[in-house]
């Protein structure tokens, strides 16, 4: 579920210019601003087909919640529920406690079911002319969450899979 490949990648550009873009009339550069490469990314795919996608920024002491994405056809499903939840998990993984996003107020209910509050005294504003509120949530990091002082082997893991070894891992075995 987490980008990890280039192919990954451009599957969840098309999930995002489907929705945003095509749906929702927002410009390229409106859509694509720069952030995409300093983010982590989860792509959901239906029977092989990317169906919706959501984007993680990492700061200091907060994780924020960004351009989820499910198209049209997969609305109906439980897509949208499972990306936030796996970002969630994720930010949970990675040791973080406060969450941060926007929302409109069409989609507000939908974030609130997560835990989300409208921040306080966070006054609505507009981006390209969308208005949106500040949402934030506290959450609990995981017990086995990514931690300074772990076995460094687990910071050399590919994001989102810090329990499981990878390629370098096993080319060290087979060296051995």
């Amino acid at each position: 579920m987490v980008v990890h490949s280039m192919d990954d990648f451009v599957k969840m550009a098309v999930v995002r210019a489907a929705v945003y873009m095509g749906e929702k009339a927002f410009a390229y550069d409106q859509q694509f601003d720069g952030n995409d490469f300093a983010a982590t990314h989860l792509l959901a795919s239906v029977r092989g087909e990317p169906a919706g996608c959501i984007r993680i920024r990492f700061f200091g002491d907060f994780a924020k919640m960004e351009r989820l994405a499910v198209r049209r056809e997969f609305r109906k499903s439980r897509l949208a529920f499972e990306l936030v939840r796996a970002a969630v998990d994720l930010c949970r993984a990675k040791g973080y406690r406060k969450l941060y996003g926007h929302a409109s107020e069409e989609y507000l209910s939908f974030w609130l079911h997560f835990g989300f509050k409208v921040r306080d005294n966070g006054a609505p504003f507009e981006l390209a002319s969308w208005p949106l509120v500040e949402m934030i949530e506290d959450i609990e990091p995981f017990d086995d969450a990514v931690r300074l002082g772990d076995d460094p082997i687990r910071t050399i893991r590919p994001e989102g899979s810090w329990n499981q070894p990878c390629a370098l891992e096993r080319a060290s075995t087979l060296a051995s």
